[in-house]
Parts: C-alpha cells; sequence; structure tokens
C-alpha cells in the first residue's frame, strides 16, 4: 500500500518520544551519576591540560584529581554567588542625575530619508522597476522582485506570465516557468526564463526561443495590487545631515531572524520573506495545516490552546501572537514598519541547539550547530539582497549588515537600519564537553576554537554568547527554572551525560544567583525561554533519570569558566567583538568579567536579560551596554527606571531592548484597551513620522488589545512606554531609547580601541599643543578618534571635545570634518 508521505510527518509528530527513547538506551552509566560527579580540570586551558592534570601526583590545589574524594576542589571550588548589587543609594541618584543631564544636551539636527527613489518614465536600469507598473507588450504589467533583476510579471487579472516550452501563457500561481531574469539592452529590456528561453517577438505573437527581444518599457497606471502587508507608517524615515554626526534610534540588541533554520528547520512555522510574496511566506507548518491546527503540540503546550487556526496570511485569527512561539515573527513588512518607526540597530543572532534539534523528529536541515550557524548567515545575506530587490537594486534596500562601528554610523545617518550578525548557541565550536570517569573532557581545543572563530569573523559575525541552554566545555550555564528547567536539565544529561551541578549558593542575595531548580515539573508561568522547555517536554524526557534533588535555593552552578573559555573571551577581545555574558552562570559571569576588567576591555553587553544585578554596574563602568528583555512595557518600564541608577557619568549613556523573538521569547502582552492611559491611533512616533494601526490582511492590531504579536508593533509599545511615564517621564524614557543607537555604536567603537571621550574623563585630555599635533587636517574620523579619542560631540561636520591647557583644566575644542569627512579645521571652540 502506498503510504501518504505528509500523514507519516504528522505520525512522527505525534510520537517524539521515539527518538528519546533510543537516546536514553544510549545514554551510558556514568550519566546517571548524583550531581556533583567527576569534573576533573575543567577550568584548564586545552584537552592535554585536562587529560595531564588527572595524573596521580599532587598539584600544589591540596587535593589529587585521582581521588574521587577531592579531586572537584578546584573546579567546583567557591560556589560564592558574588556581592549583590553594590549600588549605594547616592550613587544611583548620581546616575539618575546623569542621566538627566545628558538629555538636556543638543540634539543632533536631523532630516529625512526616501524610502525609494522617485519612479522614472523609462527604468534607467533593470533593478528599479521593483514593485512598479509598466506596460509590457500593450498591457500593464506589475514587475514583482524575486531577487536582484529577476520578476515575476503579474497581470491585471492577477495572473502571472508563465512559459512552457515554446509558448507563454498566464497562470494563477508563480513558479519557476513564471522567473524572468531582465537585462537592458540597447533602449529596451529582454526577459529571460531560468531555462535560458526568452521572450521572443515573432510574426504570430511572442514566443520563447534562444534569441531574445528587447521590449521597451514605460511607466503606466492600471495594474492590479500584488497581495503585501503594508506598514502603517507614514511619512520619511529620519536620517543625519551628515554621515558622521550622532545617530538617534532606538535598539534591538537580541533577536533571531533567521530562526526558521535552526532546529531542524521543521519546528518554526512561516519565514521571514519567500521570493513569491506574504502568501507563500506567512505560512502554517504542514503537520498544523494537515490536522486544522488540532494536532500541533509544541504550539498548544507554548500558547496555552489546544488548537489553533492554521490559516496565516491573509486572515492571521490566531498567529501570529505574544505566546505564539512556534509562528514567524520578523517577516519583512513588519521589520520595516519598525525600521520606518524609527528603529536603527538590529542585532540578528544566528541561534541553535543541537540536542534538541535531535530530540525533535522532523528536520530538513543539519542539527550541527556550527552548519546551523553558516546557513543562517547565508540567508542574513539572502534576505538583505531579497529588500535590496524591492528597493531598486544593490544597497539600495534598508536592511543593511555591518561589520565596524564606522560603517554602522554611515547606515543610520544615510535612514537606514544597520544589521550586527551575532551567536547565540549551546555548543557554539562544538566545544560540548562528555563527563566521563575520569573527568571532564572537551570536544574542542584552541586550534579549533580559533579557526572557527576566523571564520564567523570573516562571515561578518561581530556579537557573541558563550553559552545558551547546556553546559559546555566553555562556561557552566545559568539554567532555567520551573518545568522548562526539569526538561532542559534532562537534555543537558543527553548532551553532556551529566544534570546541572546546582548548589545552594553562600552568599549574594536574593537576586545574585542562577535559575531556582525543582525535583519535579509543576506549572510555571511564563517563561521566556519556553519553546525549548517544551521541545523537551514533549519529547517524553521524563523517561531519563530522574532530575536530582538539588538542595534549597539560591542555586548557584557549580561550573564556571573554563580555560578554553577563558582563551576565547581573549581572542573576542583580541577581534574587537562585542561579547554578551547572558546565560552564563553567575560564577562564570563573574569571572568573565574580572577578565574584561583586567584588561579594560568595554566591548561588553547583556542583551536580554540573563545577567544578574551584580554584573550590570560592572558592565556600565566598563563602558558596555545593556538592553533588557523587552517583555511587557510595564515590566520593561520598571527595567528602565532601575537602570538609572546604574548609569556610569563616564560614557555616554542610551538604553535598548532585546526582543529576542522568534522561537525564544514570548513577546509583551497588552495593557489592555480600558487603562486610563492607552494608546491611541494615529500617534506620532519618532522624528515625526505617523504611525497608524497596522494591518496584515484583514487582520488588524492595536497594541492595546494585541500586545506585541510581531515585530512590527515596537513602535507601538515604545508609544506605550511614552504612555506609562506620563508627560515627563514617559518623554524621557523615549529619550533613552531614542539615544540607544548612540549608545551601541559608542561602546563598539570603545570595543575598537578608541579611547573614551576626554570631556567625560579628565584623565584622558592632552594638552592644547599635543592635540594640535595629533589632529591634523585631511585625517579621517577614524583617524581622529585613535588620537584623540571619542568626541563629546558630534552635531553636523563637527566634533567637539576637550583638552587643557596650564591654567584651564578644560579647554573646548572644535574639529570641523569637509565635505568628504576629512579633518578642515582644528580650533579652540569659541
Amino acid at each position: 500500500m502506498r503510504r501518504n508521505p505528509s500523514r507519516t510527518r504528522l505520525t512522527l509528530a505525534g510520537i517524539v518520544s521515539v527518538g528519546l527513547v533510543a537516546a536514553a538506551v544510549t545514554v551510558p552509566s556514568f550519566a546517571h551519576q548524583r550531581v556533583g560527579s567527576a569534573r576533573t580540570a575543567y577550568e584548564k586551558s586545552t584537552v592535554a591540560d585536562a587529560m595531564a592534570a588527572q595524573g596521580p601526583s599532587p598539584d600544589g590545589h591540596n587535593h589529587r584529581h585521582d581521588d574521587p574524594r577531592t579531586k572537584n576542589a578546584l573546579s567546583r571550588a567557591g560556589l560564592t554567588a558574588g556581592a549583590e548589587d553594590p549600588t549605594t543609594a547616592e550613587q544611583a541618584e548620581a546616575g539618575r542625575a546623569y542621566v538627566e543631564e545628558s538629555r538636556a544636551m543638543a540634539d543632533p539636527r536631523l532630516t529625512t530619508a526616501k524610502v525609494r527613489d522617485a519612479r522614472a518614465r523609462v527604468p534607467q536600469n533593470r533593478y528599479v522597476m521593483a514593485g512598479g507598473c509598466y506596460r509590457l507588450r500593450g498591457e500593464p504589467i506589475h514587475f514583482q522582485a524575486t531577487e536582484l533583476g529577476t520578476y515575476v510579471l503579474y497581470n491585471r487579472n492577477k495572473k502571472f506570465l508563465t512559459g512552457t516550452g515554446d509558448r507563454v501563457s498566464w497562470a494563477g500561481r508563480p513558479s519557476t516557468r513564471a522567473e524572468f531574469t531582465v537585462r537592458r539592452q540597447g533602449d529596451g529590456f529582454t526577459f529571460t526564463l531560468p531555462s535560458g528561453a526568452a521572450l521572443t517577438r515573432t510574426a504570430d505573437g511572442t514566443r520563447l526561443t534562444s534569441r531574445a527581444t528587447a521590449y521597451p518599457l514605460q511607466l503606466t497606471t492600471g495594474c492590479a495590487a500584488y497581495p503585501e502587508i503594508g506598514t502603517g507608517v507614514s511619512g520619511r524615515p529620519h536620517a543625519g545631515v551628515t554621515a558622521i554626526q550622532e545617530v538617534r534610534g532606538y535598539v534591538d540588541a537580541h533577536t533571531h531572524g533567521m530562526a526558521y533554520e535552526f532546529l531542524g528547520g521543521e519546528v518554526h512555522c512561516g519565514r521571514p520573506w519567500d521570493k513569491y510574496g506574504v502568501a507563500f511566506a506567512l505560512v502554517d507548518c504542514k503537520d498544523h495545516t494537515l490536522t486544522t491546527g488540532k494536532g500541533a503540540a509544541l504550539e498548544a503546550v507554548l500558547s496555552g490552546r489546544p488548537t489553533h487556526d492554521p490559516v496565516g496570511w491573509p486572515t492571521f485569527k490566531d498567529w501570529p501572537a505574544p505566546q505564539s512561539l512556534t509562528h514567524e515573527g520578523t517577516y519583512w513588512k513588519w521589520m520595516e514598519r519598525s525600521w520606518r518607526g524609527g528603529q536603527r540597530v538590529f542585532v540578528n543572532l544566528l541561534v541553535e541547539n543541537g540536542q534538541l534539534c535531535r530530540i525533535y523528529p522532523l528536520k530538513r536541515n543539519s542539527c550541527d550547530e556550527m552548519t546551523s550557524i553558516r546557513l543562517q548567515a547565508k540567508r542574513m545575506r539572502q534576505f538583505e539582497n531579497y529588500i535590496d530587490a524591492q528597493y531598486g537594486g544593490p544597497g539600495k534596500g534598508w536592511y543593511r549588515i555591518v561589520t565596524s562601528p564606522w560603517q554602522a554610523r554611515k547606515v543610520i545617518n544615510a535612514g537606514k537600519l544597520a544589521v550586527i550578525m551575532g551567536i547565540e548557541t549551546s555548543v557554539p565550536f562544538g566545544c560540548t564537553f562528555k563527563n566521563l570517569p575520569g573527568g571532564d573532557v572537551p570536544a574542542c581545543d584552541v586550534a579549533s576554537i580559533d579557526a572557527q572563530l576566523d571564520e564567523m569573523h570573516r562571515l561578518g559575525v561581530r556579537q557573541m554568547e558563550l553559552v545558551n541552554k547546556f553546559d559546555n566545555a566553555l562556561t557552566g550555564v545559568a539554567g532555567d527554572d520551573g518545568d522548562t528547567g526539569v526538561a532542559v536539565n534532562s537534555a543537558n544529561l543527553l548532551e553532556t551525560g551529566s544534570y546541572w551541578d546546582m548548589r545552594t549558593c553562600t552568599t549574594g542575595g536574593d537576586e545574585v544567583h542562577d535559575r531556582t531548580q525543582l525535583a519535579q515539573p509543576e506549572i510555571s508561568g511564563e517563561q521566556q525561554d519556553a519553546l525549548f522547555g517544551a521541545i523537551a517536554k514533549l519529547s517524553d524526557l521524563a523517561n531519563l533519570p530522574a532530575v536530582p534533588v538539588y538542595p534549597p535555593a539560591p542555586h548557584c552552578n557549580a561550573l564556571g569558566l573554563s580555560g578554553l573559555g577563558e582563551h576565547l573571551v581573549t581572542k573576542l577581545a583580541g577581534k574587537h567583538m562585542l561579547i554578551d555574558p547572558d546565560h552564563m552562570s553567575v560564577k562564570a559571569r563573574q569571572k568573565l568579567l574580572d577578565l574584561l576588567e583586567d584588561r579594560q576591555y568595554p566591548g561588553v553587553l547583556s542583551s536580554h536579560s540573563w545577567s544578574t544585578p551584580d554584573a550590570y554596574p560592572r558592565i556600565y563602568r566598563l563602558g558596555g551596554f545593556v538592553a533588557p528583555y523587552a517583555g511587557d512595557s510595564t515590566g520593561f518600564y520598571a527595567k528602565w527606571q532601575r537602570h538609572l541608577g546604574w548609569a556610569d557619568k563616564r560614557f555616554y549613556f542610551g538604553f535598548g531592548y532585546g526582543a529576542d523573538m522568534n522561537g525564544l521569547g514570548a513577546q509583551g502582552n497588552p495593557r489592555g484597551k480600558d487603562v486610563a492611559n492607552p494608546v491611541t491611533y494615529p500617534f506620532t512616533g519618532l522624528h515625526g513620522v505617523t504611525v497608524h494601526e497596522q494591518r496584515s490582511g484583514t487582520r488588524v492590531y492595536d497594541i492595546n488589545v494585541e500586545g506585541v504579536p510581531h515585530y512590527g508593533m515596537y513602535p507601538d509599545w515604545i508609544q506605550d512606554l511614552r504612555k506609562l511615564g506620563g508627560r515627563r517621564d514617559g518623554a524621557a524614557i523615549v529619550d533613552d531609547m531614542d539615544r540607544g543607537a548612540e549608545a551601541y555604536l559608542q561602546m563598539w567603537e570603545r570595543a575598537e580601541g578608541i579611547r573614551a571621550d576626554a570631556c567625560r574623563n579628565p584623565g584622558l585630555r592632552v594638552g592644547v599643543a599635543t592635540f594640535r599635533h595629533r589632529v591634523t587636517t585631511g585625517m579621517t574620523t577614524r583617524e581622529v578618534q585613535r588620537a584623540v579619542g571619542q568626541p563629546y560631540t558630534r552635531l553636523g561636520s563637527t566634533y567637539g571635545t576637550c583638552a587643557r591647557t596650564p591654567s584651564d583644566p578644560q579647554v573646548m575644542m572644535r574639529i570641523a570634518f569637509g565635505p568628504r569627512g576629512r579633518v578642515a579645521d582644528v580650533r579652540r571652540a569659541s
């Protein structure tokens, strides 16, 4: 009997535990040891060191590595969580006062940028027809770009020009037989299919032959509208008056725009773009659709709803939604709405969890974490090209991947979105470990770390976390709490051969600890990374040995930063990459910050609230950046108020958020339409744009009712923050968010070796004569910064910074740049 492959696939989805049972059988017996099992030489720097440390002789640390009673004393010692938030009330008040003073500084003058170039009557090149209506063969045709220079041709009857053999016809759906690559030839354009056949004018009409005819094109009207989502934002996006000035715009330091490819590529439903448009991109998973939303176990666990309407476009009845973690949230038009609403920095983290990928039975992609990271990096470049294709050609789109703060500044001041590539994965560079009878043995070494880090840097990666869900050979993990923690801890057993070694913290107070552990699953509230726990839970991980009964909370992971982890931190700093200590155990994060403080490295940020209050002041003191998890507006507003007290007056202050959208983080719920201060539509967004309710197909989204179901609602979420704060504090939080892009770029500049500005840091001031000697005409902005540090002000085409004389400890210096961004004049400010 012939089997239905879709039904087979669905059956597999309902028997997720089968693969898990097999995996459990293969877990070696030593994996069933209690917590605190042998972890020899975890904190040594190489595999060779780790193996050598297991020798029989004493090593000077009052224990023997061959003695099971004492061999954990080095790697498992010091379970102190560290000091709780050390900030005094006076220091916190000083921080808040400094931020308030900073808001009063002169803002950069802004202008606006075009969303796209105006259309000429006759196309200037083969890219500019995207989204336009042109007369071809005597009728109006909508040109829908599928990639750069390639289109599907859509007529007013909503049909696609299609070629089969030597004939052309009109079809109801697009296909590769409808994708025409367009090239300019003389005064016209040729149209060629992937097969090589081209549109040719013959005596009896149009045929497909090997000899292309050049057809004239002319802008016209009367085309059918191609199905697509609107942004709901009117007005031109803000931009700088020069490419070098201070920027404005809000920052998302943590989202997963390419997560449709992770966990094997079958957990996530929908994708951020499709060459044929929204009707093909925003569709549900096949196993959801086949059962009309009744067999989607993972979605049901996460959303709390036993069933859902699987239809996406155009009705979107049940998804996207704040708790719908299996559905696409960063479709490109939703992202465009956020950009047009004021966002200017977007950190896209390449994400994977190989163990959970292997547990989930449906997959089309490799579960190797680095293979998945490479694929997602490739998809980012394809996405950038797709946006370019929609807006007129290479470099014309608003989504711009950047690899330096100077490149990012130029992009933002051009009115576009600077996109930084980052990594958040459980086993980066293959650096897992196996808990063997003789101790923990890493699966990577210094050479493999260096080679793969070099590769990632070449790909464009500039921000990185060392860990996500499981302990690895680099660092211990903070773990998860509640029922998610129980499930993910079981998956940690599969990955490493041991459970998390959580012990009672000895000091640190109520807030400085890792995630609280339970002995058995309990119903818990909304959790930021619930997707991982849900996959593990559905996989029947209860068949594995029972999770340990941990000692009383608060809990701290005994694993800290290993020698390999220290090496990676050193290499990241050497490459001027940005280091994110989120998800690390308290012990590991404290050691990481010790290392960064020793070398005074400021390239550090917490991107989504997975650090602890003892760490945030240290990050600010280093000159780093903090972007708490977005979540609901009320909770975020409270985080902002607390972070003001940690601000360091030596550095520019701005605030960001980490949306953690697309499979990992539940999004913010609404405050309700009946609150005293709801968002009213339309409203004036950042820098004068008008924001209307967002419409996706037939669905209308209101922040008061929907919360944040998709990425396009972040301008509305920021307006909700404004409403929460009232006239005074509402303006203040939005101002701090608007300054977020500049704060992120300045942190990145410092990571590149640029000294902090001398006005905020008097000890960095040089004499006026020395200043004039160092800054000379013809220098670039980067050369100036390397010579005298970051400027205090960047207004238009001038820098302002501080020098000194024997009689005056603070002399304001003015550096003027010419039209090409090179120093034209240096003088004392009047």
